[in-house]
């Protein structure tokens, strides 16, 4: 039996200019961290034939073309996986969350199928092979963060150039840094789970056509991603939650389904009751609420009484492991 352990990640600064659409034309830059919430999954050879896929849903097929789960089908195809497996998926948050789930699934399902087949894979083939599985293997209007930082773990610098080639270096921060941003940083799930396809087709699909607008908003992005690190490197957190906020600001502006009425309150209300900062990390449209704060206990008060559950979290730096083999 093989066992993956794959991080999820939060969106520091420049979400959004990781997507083809935009770093083709004029290169890319995003800073994410792994953390500790992860995606598990087991590959399993079986004692009869066929493929026994379980997740939210247990499907047990005859032949790849039969599987339902996208992902799986085209990982098993692609890896020439004959049909005498079980593969079984579990995660410590649920998908849709903005969390990056659909990368770290990938990514963690993939490294299982090296491992089962007795393969290695290093990290950068890794999220490269994950990232071009979702992206030209199915169709997906997604980017290039959650696969590489899944695959890497830590605290990281991309830098996405317009031939596709990823440059990963780690945010350089010293230990003070690292426990402010740390204990500054607090998620607060809003309640709402939702596909981020909706957003990055809209974003896709204007960049593509030259839409002043959008390109100006995802230029700011990026510039405001070198000034996030920046900030950080310089060991100024309350600077990084003041970027944070002005993020948010200019996020908003990108898309309609990126925020609604009642998490625009939440935000507000979070930023009078001691958030300096805050985001939506992923796409938009619901899922988790970033915020940095100095003071913690005041901030969880009233999100709980909005009806907001926190998620308490510290950062992952191994990326995606091999966690047993058997």
């Amino acid at each position: 039996m093989i066992i993956t352990r794959t991080p999820l990640r939060i969106s520091i600064g420049g979400g959004g200019t990781d997507l083809p659409s935009y770093y083709e034309r004029f290169g890319g830059f995003v800073i994410s961290a792994a953390i500790n919430k992860h995606v598990y999954i087991t590959a399993n050879r079986t004692f009869r034939p066929g493929y026994f896929i379980k997740y939210s849903k247990t499907e047990a097929v005859g032949t790849i073309d039969d599987i339902q789960h996208d992902i799986v089908r085209e990982a098993l195809r692609r890896m020439e996986i004959p049909p005498e497996i079980e593969v079984v998926s579990i995660a410590d948050v649920p998908a849709g969350t903005g969390l990056g789930s659909s990368g770290s699934f990938t990514v963690g399902l993939l490294h299982a199928l090296h491992a089962h087949k007795r393969l290695h894979i290093g990290t950068d083939e890794l999220a490269c092979s994950a990232n071009d599985l979702e992206m030209n293997g199915l169709g997906e209007p997604c980017g290039k963060q959650d696969h590489y930082i899944a695959a890497y773990g830590g605290i990281m610098c991309q830098e996405y150039h317009p031939d596709g080639r990823v440059t990963m270096t780690r945010l350089e921060i010293d230990d003070t840094t690292r426990r402010q941003l740390r204990e500054g940083l607090m998620l607060f799930f809003t309640g709402y789970s939702r596909t981020a396809a909706d957003v990055l087709v809209d974003q896709k699909t204007r960049s593509q056509a030259g839409d002043a607008a959008m390109l100006e908003n995802l230029h700011f992005i990026k510039d405001l991603g070198q000034r996030i690190k920046a900030a950080l490197e310089g060991g100024r957190t309350e600077a990084f939650a003041e970027l944070m906020h002005e993020h948010w600001l200019h996020k908003k502006q990108r898309s309609d389904n990126i925020s609604n009425e009642r998490i625009n309150q939440l935000y507000d209300e979070a930023r009078t009751h001691g958030a300096i900062g805050g985001k939506l990390v992923g796409a938009g449209g619901g899922g988790f609420l970033m915020f940095y704060t100095h003071d913690r206990a005041r901030l969880r008060t009233v999100m709980v009484e909005r009806g907001l559950q926190e998620m308490d979290f510290a950062f992952d730096d191994d990326g995606s492991i091999v966690q047993l083999r058997s």
